[in-house]
């Protein structure tokens, strides 16, 4: 504790000195914490703490930060304050301008606290973060240097720590980090990433991919590792995966858990920590905690549409189709351009049967955003399960310019020149979907259907089926559908005992899956073998009537 008689001690010199900054202040928003201090050369200087302009904050955001600048001056002016709680008090003011995005206030108020509680981790921890979101990466460093000198095995420093050094060019000061990082969790994304792309940095390639490959089996939606996979594969020569993984590049970063980064966003009542918080819910498939903070969001902003949108889409998978019409409509009304709003609405509607609806929310998102290319994609096929092909293709035309990566738009455009008995267009279509996409195995899939099953004997190749068809067992694990088409491919060839084997195989293998869609349509298939007869039926009675 702090002395409060006598001889003052060096800690209530400190706290003297800040009430003397603090009383000597005009009493505008912008009065300062600690700044008396620099002038008195035997203490520590305390770095400046301003509370920002405010006017463009919530309310909420505005009272929380006005609050907690108020406890830090009382704070300060109370004799008995120890350096504990003062420090706990910069701190918190810190991580409330943090999680606000005020970067440059929140600094000054971890400098203090670290000051005051060096020995806690937080202090230095937000301030690598501070630095990093900033592009300060030298100061974010030495802040995570700091950090993990007090605490050497937390497994986010570490992580965090190495990828400052990756930036710098550094990666023999990260992959030691890195290493310590997997040893202690080895299904660790984010470590194997780091430890990827040091590889990567050495030029070793292979290492590179051993190591991105196991991140992104871990976290397939990491579309921040496709691009240095991508070069990874470049280097060893390997043009076409690196060709299908540049494809599939996105932004974003791949961080670990981080329980502090966690507490930092939960310190802030406000529509948009709670909207973080939400997303945050949704990414982990929590989908009751995401409509809880998304509901709270809406009760301080009622009138945000992306808040309304949200939350439906939380109810939605929760399961409540009602509710999330409801909270899509609400955002329409609010934003009649929100093309999302319409772009789920559209999806509701085509998973209700109600074609026509899905097709009018769907035009109006594509209307209102032309580069909505989930939308054009949607669209597109709802225009083509309901008949409507010439349309359709022009909608995968245009997904296909607006987004090369988007394997669904020239896989569709190929499904529906099927269906307009364009075969031998839709054959190229799907050679040039494997090629482009030989990652996305349904392009295979399809022509292996195309050429054992299709009228056009122009197009029919059961020889050419069966070569894809013993490259894709080589690939995949045995499902009902493969078998299906192998009992296909080998009734072209004239084969059809051994196709009745194979398709009863495959409709045992759909009964125990309860996939009783598929054990109606392979049933017809098994009469025609039964009978000697190849089959004609490819996709049952869709795309083009393949049923002669």
């Amino acid at each position: 504790m702090l002395a409060i008689g006598g001889a003052p001690s060096a800690g209530c010199a400190v706290i003297a000195l800040l009430v003397c900054a603090l009383s000597c202040t005009s009493g505008r928003e912008s009065k300062t914490a600690g700044e008396a201090s620099r002038d008195a050369p035997d203490r520590h200087a305390f770095a400046p703490v301003l509370l920002p302009d405010l006017s463009r904050a919530s309310e909420s955001v505005r009272r929380q930060l006005r609050d907690a600048y108020g406890s830090l001056t009382e704070r300060i002016g109370e004799p008995g304050t120890t350096t504990s709680q003062l420090a706990q008090a910069y701190g918190h003011m810190g991580m409330l301008l943090m999680a606000a995005e005020y970067p440059d206030e929140a600094e000054a108020c971890f400098i203090d606290a670290q000051v005051l509680a060096p020995d806690d981790i937080r202090w230095p921890y937000y301030l690598g973060h501070s630095y990093k979101t900033r592009g300060e990466t030298l100061k974010s460093v030495a802040a995570f240097e700091r950090a993990l000198r007090l605490q050497p095995d937390d497994q986010a420093t570490l992580v965090w720590l190495a990828g400052a050094y990756l930036d710098q060019g550094k990666p023999e000061a990260a992959e030691p980090l890195l290493t310590r990082a997997l040893a202690r969790q080895p299904q660790s994304a984010p470590a194997l990433f780091g430890l990827g792309r040091a590889a990567l940095a050495r030029s070793a390639y292979a290492d590179a991919v051993q190591y991105l490959e196991r991140a992104l089996s871990l976290d397939p939606r990491a579309a921040a590792i496709q691009y240095p996979l991508a070069m990874a594969y470049r280097g060893l020569g390997d043009m076409d995966k690196a060709e299908a993984h540049m494809r599939l590049r996105g932004p974003g970063e791949l961080g670990p858990r981080d329980p502090l980064m966690l507490e930092l966003g939960s310190v802030l009542e406000s529509a948009v920590a709670y909207e973080v918080r939400g997303a945050k819910a949704l990414d982990e498939r929590d989908w009751a905690a995401a409509a809880a903070s998304f509901r709270k969001g809406v009760e301080l902003a009622p009138n945000e549409p992306s808040l309304h949108h949200k939350l439906g889409t939380a109810l939605f998978m929760r399961g409540d189709a009602r509710g999330a019409i409801d909270q899509f409509e609400e955002a329409l009304r609010l934003s009649p351009g929100f093309a999302k709003a319409n772009y789920s609405l559209g999806v509701l509607m085509g998973s209700n049967g109600r074609p026509d609806k899905a097709i009018e929310h769907l035009s109006a998102a594509v209307r209102d955003d032309p580069a909505y290319v989930e939308a054009r994609l949607r669209l597109a096929d709802v225009l083509r399960a309901t008949g409507r092909l010439a349309p359709a293709l022009a909608q995968y035309e245009q997904a296909a310019k607006l987004d090369p990566r988007a394997a669904d738009a020239p896989f569709g455009y190929a499904m529906t020149l099927i269906a307009l008995k364009r075969y031998q267009q839709a054959r190229d279509r799907l050679l040039e979907g494997m090629k482009g996409y030989p990652d996305q195995l349904m392009f295979a899939h399809a022509l292996v259907r195309l050429l054992a099953a299709v009228p056009d004997e122009r197009v029919r190749d059961g020889r050419a089926a069966m070569r894809l068809m013993q490259d894709l067992r080589a690939k995949e694990p045995r499902t009902p559908e493969l078998d299906d088409m192998m009992a296909m491919t080998l009734a072209e060839l004239g084969q059809c005992g051994e196709a009745v084997t194979w398709e009863r195989d495959a409709i045992g293998a759909a009964e125990r899956a309860g996939r009783t869609d598929l054990v109606r349509r392979m049933a017809g298939n098994l009469l025609r073998y039964e009978r000697g007869r190849p089959c004609r039926a490819a996709w049952g009675d869709q795309y083009g009537g393949l049923l002669q």
